[in-house]
C-alpha cells in the first residue's frame, strides 16, 4: 500500500508575486480557507503576511526560518519585500484545490456564485494567464481594502462574521464532495493511527509490517499561477 503524505496534508513551493497592488505593496491575492488550516515555512527572501480575523488586522514579519500558521476563516495576504519564498503546508489535502479557498472579492461578487466562479477562474491560454492572475489579485484587493475600511468603521467581529457567512454560502454546494475527499485521506489516516496505537498497546507490530517509501512526482512545466504567487506542486499517488 502506498502511504499518504504524513497527516494527509499537501505541500507546495511558493515564490510570492512581486506585482504592485493598489495600496503600494507587492504580493498576492487576499483570501481565506473555509475548512483548512495553512502553514508557512519561510525559505528565502523577506516579507509579511497581513491577516484579518475577528481580533482585527495584524502584520506578521516573514524571514528565512520563520514558521507561521493560521486557522480557517483567517483572511491572509502575502506581501513580498524581496524574493519571498515559502514552503506552504495545507491541511486537508485536496480541499483547497476543490474550492476551499475563497478570495476576498467585493461583496456583490461573493454573493453571486456565477460571478465569483468567473472572476476566480484563470484561462487555459498561457499567453494571457499572468494578466488574468494579476487582474484576479486586483479584484481581491478591492474587496480586501473594503473589508479594512469596514473593520475600522464597525469593528472586526461583525465584519468578519458577515464575510464568513458569505463564504459558507458560496462553498456549500461543494461540501458533499469535500466530505468524500476528507474521508478517503485525513479520516483514513486518523483511523489507521488509531488502529496502530491499539496494536502497539497490545504489543503487536501492526502497520509496521507494511513499511514502504513513496516519492511524489513534480508536475511538469513552469510554475503554476496560484493565489499568492508561482507554485511548484507535486502529483500525489
Amino acid at each position: 500500500m502506498t502511504p499518504l503524505f504524513p497527516g494527509g496534508v499537501a505541500v507546495s513551493d511558493l515564490h510570492v508575486y512581486d506585482w504592485e497592488a493598489e495600496d503600494g505593496c507587492r504580493g498576492g491575492s487576499p483570501h481565506l480557507h473555509t475548512a483548512s488550516s495553512e502553514g508557512y515555512v519561510v525559505t528565502g527572501g523577506s516579507g509579511e503576511v497581513h491577516t484579518l480575523t475577528p481580533a482585527g488586522h495584524e502584520v506578521h514579519a516573514l524571514t528565512p526560518g520563520e514558521v507561521v500558521w493560521f486557522s480557517p476563516g483567517t483572511v491572509h495576504r502575502l506581501v513580498n519585500h524581496g524574493d519571498l519564498a515559502l514552503i506552504v503546508v495545507m491541511q486537508n489535502s485536496g480541499l483547497p484545490e476543490a474550492g476551499d479557498a475563497v478570495l476576498t472579492f467585493p461583496s456583490a461578487v461573493l454573493d453571486d456564485p456565477e460571478a465569483y466562479a468567473a472572476a476566480a477562474a484563470l484561462p487555459s491560454d498561457p499567453a494571457v494567464r499572468a494578466d488574468a492572475a494579476r487582474a484576479r489579485r486586483d479584484l481581491a484587493m478591492r474587496g480586501y481594502l473594503e473589508l479594512r475600511e469596514a473593520i475600522d468603521a464597525r469593528g472586526a467581529a461583525s465584519v468578519m462574521s458577515e464575510l464568513h457567512q458569505r463564504a459558507a454560502v458560496l462553498v456549500q454546494p461543494r461540501v458533499a464532495q469535500w466530505q468524500q475527499r476528507w474521508e478517503s485521506t485525513v479520516e483514513a489516516e486518523t483511523s489507521r493511527t488509531r488502529a496502530q496505537l491499539a496494536a502497539l498497546a497490545a504489543g503487536e507490530s501492526g502497520l509496521m509490517t507494511d513499511a514502504a517509501v513513496a516519492r511524489a512526482t513534480p508536475n511538469p512545466g513552469p510554475r503554476a499561477y496560484g493565489m499568492c504567487g508561482r507554485l511548484q506542486t507535486w502529483e500525489w499517488e
